[in-house]
């Protein structure tokens, strides 16, 4: 693996797609876990303002926090460190591991950036970790603008529509995506059973715990820790 060539790929388009990363009876058993913590019919937990304004119908689960072991095996492969170190830099940091879970009907994500894109150098960078194929029957497929992370604040408009350039991610089993938290990208519905993705979160030295606590959408800056609308855009 050419870590400084993918890293450069990255950097140029604000995402990277790698295929078979993870062994598939690893992803076996964390998709097990993870349909075992979430049952048939999860409840969300966001309000219901919040859903109908940003249509983001995901229900996250945090297994490092609940004492799940298993979930360390991913941060501890060792191609995985090289890359994020070859990504970010010395000193980067850890953040959190968050499951993404969301069932049949579900809206998916709408367009947005992880935190605010104002300050190039202060952003997150999601590790996803793909335990499932995301495919036509399945739905729940990644979009995403290519070097859109260079490009500011997303642009206001209808929160689902169809941009220029967009490009559709169908990971498979063992895939890993990295993206860049100002990347604008969104996820469709889901039409089959379940959608799920690991997230291994983490930014570069620096940049404080919370830099994903204000999610940039089209239509407007939501404050998670606070629960609410921090700026109307229209």
């Amino acid at each position: 693996m050419n870590v400084t060539q993918l890293a450069e790929q990255f950097w140029e388009q604000g995402y990277l797609v790698l295929d078979g990363f993870f062994e598939p009876e690893l992803m076996d058993n964390y998709q097990a876990d993870i349909l075992n913590h979430f049952g048939k019919d999860p409840e969300f937990l966001h309000n219901e303002a919040f859903l109908e304004k940003s249509k983001t119908d995901v229900i996250p689960w945090f297994p490092q926090l609940d004492g799940n072991k298993q979930f360390d095996l991913v941060e501890q492969n060792s191609d995985l460190a090289a890359l994020t170190q070859e990504v970010l830099g010395d000193d980067w940091s850890r953040l959190y591991c968050m499951v993404m879970f969301s069932k049949q009907g579900s809206l998916g994500q709408a367009w947005h950036q992880d935190c605010p894109p104002e300050e190039s150098a202060r952003f997150n960078l999601n590790r996803l970790v793909y335990t499932m194929d995301i495919d036509d029957q399945t739905g729940g497929k990644t979009v995403v603008v290519p070097g859109s992370h260079k490009l500011g604040p997303i642009t206001v408009g209808e929160v689902n529509e169809t941009l220029p350039n967009e490009v559709i991610l169908s990971p498979k089993k063992g895939t890993l995506v990295l993206l860049h938290g100002h990347t604008w990208h969104r996820v469709e519905p889901v039409s089959g059973a379940y959608r799920a993705s690991t997230n291994y979160r983490c930014c570069p030295a620096e940049t404080p715990e919370d830099v994903t606590d204000i999610c940039v959408y089209r239509n407007m800056r939501y404050c998670f820790s606070k629960s609410m609308v921090v700026e109307t855009r229209s």
